[in-house]
């Protein structure tokens, strides 16, 4: 059962104001620690050697490079294999009811023996499988990375002692990024901002008739542009949320939903480029590279809102007719949105709605200051209190949840650097562009743009070339960029069996390829 405030969120707000001091700590605090990851100036690579030479040297100086990155593939395997830890979960949840079962049935046929029973120390009828419970654990998404970094710190133990694990995880791993998300999706999925968003968008579906696919039409394209104004972690938080009530609702067929989130995915990671500090893998390289929101809308941001717009488009008429049945569906049967945060129709005070948005405001300009934006929500939560009758259900878990993910993600993501900027330096325009989109897959964007900035004599191309990439693959899987993991925990309801990351790749194909072209071509 949620508890407001005196539990989750007391704790959540207690532990991202702990965490918040943690970057600033430097790696001079702990001496003696060896420095991971290991500066990549220290390989001492021969200028003539090819990539696999190069890769090979570097395996040979440190071997703990090689283990690093087969964790870290290990991990990306784990997430196409949680729906199957979900299944055994259900499973053995099922074995323990049943096994519950007969022995209370022995009981019940023999009163005047001992009963067979089975308690934990407390003398409490153990009712809750362990093991199912476990196997939950291994099954959630967001959970995956942060697993996986148990066995990366036994390694970074064995190959560099603990020391380096204090130096590498406690001073030297950024963790702005995990906790902004958590702060804003918090603040982005409450009743008054969402009100606010779906009032605005809801002026928009009217022109097309208001009907489920101008609302489609309208979320898709309109809330990842302003994602480069409120960050893209609030675009996807509000995209999503309006897609869960306003579409995913009625239900659409499996062919639609997969081709929605994965559109939504890669309309998110290029929507935020109109301006130079709301995408991440744009923020890794602006002050690097000089790139102003003018010098990225001349580039990007007009390229970004034509392939939006496009790719949106050509959904839309392969699935118009689906898109005409959901209406028509709607209609009919007057579908009842799910539970979205929001308990009633009940109206919301202008004033508090303009508070929110005030309090997300300032969450957006300090974004890359954590005790400023964390002293804000400690704020924010304090006001949501005091207006909690106007405020619903306050549910922080599904932040957490994704603050975690991101946080294992950029924990394994800053030892990939051994591999990944030797490649990166080897390839020309076309090619640079091309692996930068497939690297972007198996690792979060914005470490490829920032590995991209340590290469020296990157050309202007190479550079554009290296961020169109890098934002184009952003929707490919659930790791590649940032909000990714926000928008899956908010929709993944909506699928049986959990997002599958084939489905999601498949439903990202197509308006990734319509976006590289846009941005290659243009």
């Amino acid at each position: 059962m949620f508890i407001f405030p005196k539990s989750r969120v007391f704790f959540a707000a207690l532990f991202l104001a702990l965490a918040c001091g943690t970057p600033a700590v430097r790696a001079a605090d702990s001496p003696g620690a060896s420095a991971l990851p290991r500066p990549l100036d220290t390989y001492n690579d021969a200028a003539s050697a090819s990539v696999p030479e190069i890769l090979l040297g570097r395996i040979e100086a440190d071997p703990f490079n090689l283990v690093a990155t087969i964790i870290f593939l290990l991990a990306i395997c784990h997430t196409f294999l949680t729906a199957k830890f979900r299944r055994w979960a259900h499973l053995a949840e099922e074995r323990h009811a049943a096994k519950l079962a007969r022995r209370a049935a022995a009981n019940a046929a023999a009163p005047r023996v001992r009963r067979i029973t089975d308690h934990n120390r407390d003398g409490r009828p153990d009712e809750v499988s362990f093991k199912g419970q476990v196997l939950h654990f291994f099954g959630e998404v967001e959970a995956v990375f942060g697993i996986w970094v148990i066995p990366l710190a036994g390694a970074i133990i064995a190959f560099h002692g603990w020391p380096s694990v204090i130096d590498y995880i406690g001073h030297k791993v950024n963790f702005t990024e995990p906790m902004f998300v958590v702060v804003i999706m918090a603040i982005a999925g409450t009743r008054p901002v969402l009100r606010c968003a779906e009032a605005c968008l809801r002026a928009l579906a009217r022109i097309g008739g208001g009907g489920a696919d101008a609302w489609w039409l309208a979320i898709l394209i309109v809330a990842p542009v302003l994602g480069s104004f409120i960050t893209e972690p609030a675009a996807m938080t509000i995209a999503a949320l309006l897609l869960a009530r306003q579409f995913y609702a009625l239900k659409p067929p499996p062919r639609l939903a997969y081709a929605t989130i994965g559109l939504l995915f890669v309309n998110i990671s290029v929507g935020g480029t109109l301006t130079h500090f709301a995408a991440p893998p744009v923020l890794m390289v602006a002050a690097p590279w000089q790139w102003d929101t003018l010098f990225m809308f001349t580039h990007f941001g007009w390229k970004a809102v034509c392939g939006i717009t496009a790719s949106t488009l050509v959904y839309y008429f392969i699935f118009r007719r689906d898109l005409a049945q959901l209406e028509q569906q709607r209609r009919t049967a007057r579908a009842t949105p799910p539970e979205t945060g929001d308990d009633d129709d009940a109206p919301v005070p202008a004033w508090i709605t303009a508070a929110q948005l005030a309090f997300l405001a300032f969450v957006v300009v300090v974004a890359h200051h954590p005790p400023l934006f964390v002293g804000g929500f400690l704020f924010f939560l304090a006001f949501t209190q005091a207006t909690a009758h106007h405020q619903g259900r306050l549910d922080i878990k599904p932040p957490l949840l994704v603050g975690f993910f991101l946080a294992g993600l950029v924990i394994h993501g800053g030892l990939q650097g051994w591999w990944i900027e030797p490649v990166l330096k080897s390839l020309g325009e076309g090619a640079l562009f091309l692996c930068a989109t497939t690297l972007t897959a198996f690792n979060d964007n914005a470490a490829i743009t920032y590995l991209a900035t340590l290469v020296p004599g990157f050309t202007d191309p190479l550079k554009y070339a290296v961020v169109a990439g890098a934002v184009t693959g952003g929707g490919l899987t659930v790791i590649a960029n940032a909000p990714n993991p926000a928008g899956q925990n908010i929709l993944q309801r909506f699928f049986p069996n959990g997002i599958s990351p084939l489905g999601l790749l498949l439903g990202a194909l197509l308006p990734t390829a319509i976006l590289g072209a846009v941005f290659m071509l243009l």
